[in-house]
């Protein structure tokens, strides 16, 4: 990097975060901090993809796709069609309650209880997944940058809590808006940077052939396994259930949509998400794809984490760290010659060779696949630590290697502006429902709006706090984007089937559905902790679970007053 670099960086940064405080800063009414309702469709959609799109989302997308393809997209199939539910059931039904956040609808519903145990769900893994957005980018940016991690994070947490507490709901839809565009467009000069540079050896054709010789390009798994990660029908149920009730039951976007100024607004605020949703996606897994294809023309690190492989260099076996890095130099040249072979046997039209290719090119990617699995065997001999996957620092290490100067800056900008986009909107979340659902309705249910807002403040600079402190004691074993996802599906389920009792199951009352929503939330942590069911299906299995065991209990109930009777 150089000063262009750090200029464009910190000006983009800096500028969203003004622009948003000095529009919002003078917010006087508890409407105005919690959501006022008078955004645009446009300003909604943006900011919904925003608090979903993380910085983990740019980090460690492009690291999936570059690592195992396309299948990931599967994750959101369902999502179009929890879009439409949603618009038909839960915001009306959210509008015509004029609530704050989702849970005061359980109170209506149900009971005081149920909203209470709701929200604390809600709380506990939101909570959590603040630090981890937070972490998320630090400690690859902190590696690529030389950056001191806590600095970051700290970086980071600061500037969101500043303009999230200064103009709450407002402040975060505003900035989102920028902070999307800015994203938007610094993926798309990636993409056309890393597409010029591939162009130099094959064409596009050429590229995508050679993925899908390579199994990068299966975007579509139809197998019927409950152990697979990402299918077709895990993604059509698991992955409904889970959008459903991230979309409907969680506050960090419940309160993106609640703040449009009509209902109309909302539903095409989520609409545009539905239908922008799984092409973004897509569209960033196929630059890891062509990362993956770029790499095989210009050797890659031996490990992309650059100050691992340091350290690593720097200790007592940094004697078979260089035979390491020999011996992927040797294969390197015998995968790009394999490669080469099945470009010539394309452009030939030849079977023969084209068959014999593709062996060879299975033969090499499986001697780097064990290069690989003996060069993290080797840091762990080091007694190094891993603090995150390789693969999520795929993408990072390409644009410090081989992006511009000034662009360099710029991606680093949408990077941050990711982490801060989605952060500011789980802390605002997490102080409006901490507010709303907990301290207003049990420790001071009348008060002025100057003190709710106060109260406000303090409690999302709170929980700021703590998403700075669980992110300094984060440590991630597998992909980012990953944990994120597994985190939200061990509640999501629950959570979501306390709404459906609710909406649909007219005859279940409150106690029924609070004892089967905790019974519920134990098994799905059991299963996750004894089985290797793919944690999409979690989503599915907790919902279920509490319809179930809530109308059983209430039958049974039933019952048993009947007799009495």
């Amino acid at each position: 990097m150089n000063a262009l670099d750090w200029i464009v960086m910190f000006a983009t940064l800096f500028g969203i975060v003004a622009y948003g405080t000095w529009k919002t800063y003078k917010n006087k009414s508890i409407q105005g901090y919690l959501g006022a309702k008078e955004e645009n469709w446009s300003t909604i959609g943006l900011s919904v993809m925003a608090t979903q799109a993380s910085a983990i989302t740019f980090l460690s997308t492009p690291g999936l796709g570059y690592e195992s393809g396309l299948g990931f997209v599967q994750f959101y199939l369902g999502l179009p069609i929890a879009m439409v539910i949603l618009c038909v059931t839960f915001l009306p039904a959210f509008y015509r309650l004029n609530v704050f956040t989702a849970y005061e609808f359980l109170e209506n519903r149900f009971n005081p209880s149920t909203r209470t145990l709701t929200a604390s769900l809600f709380l506990i893994q939101r909570g959590l997944a603040a630090g981890i957005t937070i972490y998320a980018p630090s400690i690859i940016l902190s590696t690529a940058l030389g950056w001191d991690l806590g600095l970051t994070n700290l970086l980071v947490g600061t500037l969101v809590i500043i303009y999230t507490v200064s103009g709450g709901t407002k402040a975060v839809s505003i900035t989102h808006k920028w902070q999307m565009s800015v994203i938007f467009l610094g993926l798309f000069i990636a993409f056309f940077i890393l597409l010029n540079r591939v162009s130099d050896s094959l064409s596009f054709g050429e590229a995508l052939s050679l993925a899908g010789a390579m199994n990068k390009m299966e975007a579509l798994n139809f197998k019927l396994d409950l152990d697979s990660k990402y299918t077709i029908w895990s993604g059509l149920t698991g992955g409904f259930f889970l959008a459903l009730s991230y979309f409907g039951t969680d506050q960090s976007q419940v309160q993106r949509y609640l703040s449009g100024k009509s209902l109309k607004e909302s539903r095409l605020g989520l609409l545009f998400n539905g239908v922008m949703k799984i092409p973004m996606q897509f569209f960033i897994l196929l630059t890891g794809v062509f990362l993956f294809v770029f790499y095989q023309f210009e050797k890659p690190p031996v490990y992309f984490d650059q100050a691992t492989a340091e350290s690593v260099r720097q200790s007592e076996k940094a004697a078979d760290w260089e035979k390491l890095e020999s011996r992927h130099e040797q294969l390197f040249q015998e995968k790009k010659s394999n490669v080469e072979n099945y470009l010539s046997a394309i452009r030939a039209e030849n079977p023969e060779a084209l068959t014999k290719a593709r062996q060879g090119l299975s033969a090499s990617e499986e001697k780097i696949r064990t290069l690989r699995a003996d060069t993290r065997s080797l840091i762990s001999d080091a007694n190094v630590e891993i603090r995150s996957k390789e693969s999520d620092y795929v993408f990072i290490a390409f644009v410090m290697k081989y992006i511009p100067n000034g662009i360099i800056g710029l991606l680093l900008a949408v990077i941050l502006s990711a982490a801060m986009s989605s952060t500011a909107g789980e802390l605002n979340a997490l102080g409006s429902t901490a507010t709303v659902d907990i301290y207003q309705r049990w420790f001071k249910s009348e008060a002025s709006e100057e003190h709710y807002i106060r109260a406000s403040k303090v409690i999302t600079a709170m929980w700021g706090i703590l998403a700075l402190i669980f992110a300094s004691l984060a440590y991630m074993a597998d992909n980012l984007i990953e944990a994120v996802n597994i985190l939200g599906s061990l509640f999501y389920g629950t959570i979501l089937g306390i709404f459906l009792v609710g909406f649909f199951v007219k005859f279940v009352k409150g106690k029924a559905v609070f004892l089967a929503a905790l019974v519920s939330e134990i098994i799905v942590l059991a299963l996750k902790i004894t089985t290797d069911i793919g944690y999409l299906w979690f989503n599915a299995i907790g919902c279920v679970l509490v319809v179930v065991i809530s109308v059983a209990i209430q039958v049974s109930a039933k019952a048993k007053n009947l007799k009495r009777s």
